[in-house]
Formats: structure tokens, sequence, C-alpha cells
């Protein structure tokens, strides 16, 4: 079948529909696809995309070849270089992209750190004016128990304060907390 004039003839069923003659045409040059894309892309699960995907084309376009201008082998060949060669240029191009992109991403400041430094910075700044604006007795109260995690008894030992006392000065100091911090009471 490797003869010119058999191969455009069996060409030319195919641009019919004829799926036995795709049938033939795929036995006598699906090797050959698959050589080209594989010299090209050096990747054989590749290679053997694109030459399913050259065969794919070849079956919906072959009613667009010319003979005048090569022969069947050459016009499929040449369709099998060309997307074997674009599937190595997209490849590029992505590689490329990905490159510029990490570049991009280096040079960037760690923008969410540097926002989330600032924004904590400014709530410590804002709960130690809020802080200053206790009574005493209700910072060190709230100080006891929120920062070193003591209970409502042990503030009131550590205080020598009864303990209803202690509880008292929480509350009103958390209230003043709260309404100086803006915090919705819920």
């Amino acid at each position: 079948m490797d003869d010119v004039t058999q191969l455009a003839k069996v060409l030319g069923r195919v641009a019919e529909g004829d799926e036995a003659a795709f049938s033939d045409l795929y036995e006598a040059l699906s090797g050959s696809v698959l050589g080209v894309a594989l010299s090209v892309l050096r990747d054989r699960s590749q290679a053997e995309e694109v030459a399913q995907e050259v065969l794919v084309e070849v079956w919906r376009s072959a009613g667009r070849y010319r003979a005048d201008l090569g022969s069947v082998r050459t016009w499929v060949l040449m369709i099998a270089h060309r997307r074997a060669v674009d599937r190595v240029r997209s490849a590029q191009a992505a590689t490329e992209r990905e490159r510029r992109a990490a570049r991009l991403e280096a040079a960037l400041p760690e923008f969410d750190e540097v926002s989330e430094a600032v924004e904590d910075r400014e709530e410590r700044d804002r709960v130690r004016r809020c802080l200053g604006s206790l009574t005493d007795i209700q910072r060190r109260s709230v100080a006891l128990a929120y920062y070193q995690g003591l209970t409502c008894r042990e503030v009131s030992e550590t205080l020598s304060v009864p303990l209803g006392t202690v509880k008292t000065r929480l509350r009103d100091g958390l209230l003043r907390l709260r309404d100086c911090l803006g915090v919705s009471g819920g």
C-alpha cells in the first residue's frame, strides 16, 4: 500500500467517510506518524497522543488534501510534524509562564504576613490602651485571669480580695474592654 496512487485513492475514500479505508490508511501511516512525533517530542506517551490527534485530524480533514502539493504520506507527516512542534512550543510556553510567575511571586513581599503582623501590632496596641483605661484592680484581675490563666478563686487568693469582688471587677473590666475595643456584646 506504499504506492502513492494507492494512498491517494484510499484517502479519497476516507474523505467520503469510509471507515474501512481509514483503517487501511491508519495501518499504512500510523507507524510513520508516531515516528515523526517521537523524533520531535522524545517522550513516547506524548508522541502517542500527538499521533492519535494527527490521525483523527486526517480523518476529519481528508477532503482538504491536495495532490498537487505532495503525496498523502508527505501531507500526513507534515501534519504530524507541525502538531508535535506545537506541543513542544506549548510545553515551553507553559514552563516559561510558570518560571515568570515564580519569579514574580518570589519578588513580592509576603504581603499577607506583613499585613497580619501590622494588624496584630495594632490590635495589641488597642488592647494595651483599653487595659490602661481600667482601674488598677480591674486590670490586675483581667491580667491574672486571661494572661496567666488563673481561675477566679486563684485571682481572689493572689490579690487577697474576696471572690465576689474579683468576679464583679472582672465582669466590669471585661465590659469596659468590650466597649473600648468596639466589640459588640452577645
